[in-house]
């Protein structure tokens, strides 16, 4: 059992090992001056940091236009997703309707599907509707998530039909009972599928890159690869403006880290 016990312990600090270094790596590189950049590995270990390169980051990447786009898109991404997966999964939990487990079972072989293969036809939608380099061009096609739907019908699967009786006795409809009971009992679940969609939201690249041409309109993602790209020879900076659009994400995770876990196994069992 001990031995056991310690192998465990290894696997765990060596699975931390992996995760941390690149994070640690970037961090510290960023507080290094351009010519230290070769001196490894010293430079994993800084003796003179200084904070003044997030700040020519920030300056240089013009990083605030793009952290304002990008928590914008965000946070009404992540909005629109949490509502519409409540609805859809209520329905596919608590509704009788006919064909019920088959649209269910379509819905999720969108899964299957690549986002690649949507783009086209995303694009000359959006395109025709004149939402290019707009807020509800980088949005709207993301409003809806079958992923979201999936947890979250897991999660009402969870919740007594005793208390869907109990509420129908005390006069509740389903928009009572839904909004009274059921969503207050998944509420980890709803806390997880918010930092889900939130952090892809955030990272994404391919999409805003096609249909925004606007420095107006633009997020983080970009702004990186364009910092990136002008400052080759400038590890530093390049790391700097990494960790500053990586912050938030941080902030998220330790927020909401035990939600997430929660969130994601509360329905494992249930089918």
């Amino acid at each position: 059992m001990a031995i056991r016990r310690v192998g465990r312990y290894a696997l765990l600090v060596f699975a931390a090992f992996v995760v941390l270094f690149p994070i640690y790596s970037a961090f510290v590189i960023s507080l290094q001056p351009a010519e230290r950049l070769l001196d490894f590995p010293g430079i994993l270990l800084p003796t003179d940091p200084t904070f003044g390169t997030f700040r020519d980051a920030f300056e240089t990447g013009s990083l605030g236009r793009y952290l304002v786009n990008s928590a914008v898109v965000s946070v009404l991404i992540t909005a629109g997703q949490v509502v519409t997966s409540v609805l859809a999964a209520y329905a596919f939990a608590f509704l009788r309707f006919p064909f019920k487990n088959l649209v269910f079972i379509v819905f999720l072989a969108t899964l299957m599907v690549p986002a690649e293969v949507t783009l086209v036809a995303n694009y000359q939608t959006v395109d025709s509707l004149r939402w290019l380099d707009s807020y509800q061009g980088l949005v709207v096609p993301f409003l809806a998530f079958a992923f979201g739907t999936f947890l979250l019908r897991q999660a009402f699967l969870g919740v007594p039909q005793d208390l869907r009786d109990a509420s129908a006795l005390d006069g509740y409809g389903h928009w009572g009972f839904m909004r009274n009971v059921a969503v207050p009992l998944v509420r980890p679940s709803i806390a997880a599928l918010a930092v889900f969609s939130f952090l892809l939201a955030w990272n994404q690249y391919l999409w805003p890159l096609l249909i925004t041409n606007r420095e107006d309109f633009r997020t983080v993602q970009i702004g990186l690869k364009a910092l990136s790209s002008s400052n080759v020879n400038e590890l530093n900076l390049v790391m700097a403006g990494t960790v500053i659009a990586a912050l938030p994400i941080f902030v998220l995770l330790v927020l909401f880290q035990r939600h997430l876990v929660r969130g994601l196994t509360s329905g494992a069992i249930k089918g």
